[in-house]
């Protein structure tokens, strides 16, 4: 079954705690940098301007995916929240390359940083607001089963070590003196965020594309369907996909053909609300098959291992 409606208002809840967050951290940035003329922080402030973006996006896509299935759409909208992550990951690689073309001529004609000490506090401040606000995402996406939320969570905790990062370079250059580590740190900056772009954009082509559910959840139907076959119950064809917050699953169910077809019915009743049970969200489809329809073709196998 689909998550209830009740749960998806939630997701879009901590999408704006992630907008005022972005915010937040834009201005303390903005603020750090002014002060400083880091071009290191000049990266990081505009990291978060990618995830202001993203945020606002992510609103959207939430808002879409909570929408209940219709004609032009019987299996809902979740997969919208997929171009969400997408997106998102289209954004990071722009700011990675919007950061190395301001950073790479820096390596060559390093400037003088100034108020280093304010604006190390500042980038500190912004920091402890990203990590707090990406753990508050990272367990919404987990009980929510949102891909927005996850790609937001994720983008911010690399936000989070992007600002260590930039700090580390500054250190560095009041220790040293070597005005030039801050440009190189801006670059390494870059490099980073444009493999978390890159994650980001294949985790949403492959949802688009029809993944099947990762091993956990298989190893879960796995058990589910080992607890029917006592009862005379043969499983094929199981068959997988994770659209955004939803679980899919289609399965053939292979009962004795003398079997009364309300009791096999029955079966299946119980089969599909045991799945749901232990995966919240999961809609799954069985077909009832007669079981003498596939065994006659291996009657021969048996007999001959039989003699």
């Amino acid at each position: 079954m689909p998550a209830s409606s009740s749960t998806r208002p939630g997701a879009t809840r901590y999408v704006w705690l992630s907008i005022v967050a972005a915010l937040a951290t834009i201005g303390l940035k903005l603020a750090a940098w002014w002060l400083t003329g880091s071009v290191g922080l000049l990266s990081d402030a505009l990291e978060s301007f990618v995830n202001l973006f993203a945020a606002v996006f992510a609103l959207s896509m939430v808002i879409v995916a909570a929408a209940p299935p219709d004609e032009d759409h019987p299996y809902g909208h979740s997969k919208a929240e997929y171009f969400s992550s997408g997106f998102e990951g289209t954004l990071i690689l722009l700011a990675a390359a919007a950061i190395l073309w301001t950073a790479i001529p820096r390596l060559w004609a390093p400037q003088p940083l100034e108020t280093l000490g304010i604006g190390l506090w500042l980038t500190a401040a912004s920091t402890a607001v990203n990590l707090a606000v990406s753990r508050v995402l990272s367990g919404a996406a987990q009980r929510l089963r949102s891909v927005a939320l996850e790609a937001d969570a994720r983008h911010l905790m690399t936000d989070v070590w992007t600002s260590c990062g930039v700090v580390i370079g500054l250190l560095a250059v009041l220790a040293t003196g070597w005005l030039w580590l801050d440009a190189a740190i801006a670059v390494l900056v870059a490099l980073r965020i444009l493999a978390e772009g890159w994650r980001l954009m294949r985790g949403a082509v492959g949802g688009l594309m029809d993944e099947a559910l990762p091993a956990d959840d298989l190893a879960v139907i796995e058990d589910v369907l080992e607890g029917f076959r006592p009862r005379g119950l043969h499983f094929a064809e199981l068959q997988t996909r994770r659209g955004g917050h939803a679980r899919f699953i289609s399965v053939k169910v292979r009962v004795p053909g003398d079997w009364r077809v309300d009791a096999s019915h029955g079966l299946l009743d119980e089969i599909e609300a045991a799945l749901a049970a232990r995966l919240p969200g999961a809609q799954t489809v069985t077909h009832l098959e007669p079981l003498e329809a596939v065994m006659p073709l291996q009657a021969p196998r048996e007999a001959d291992r039989a003699g």
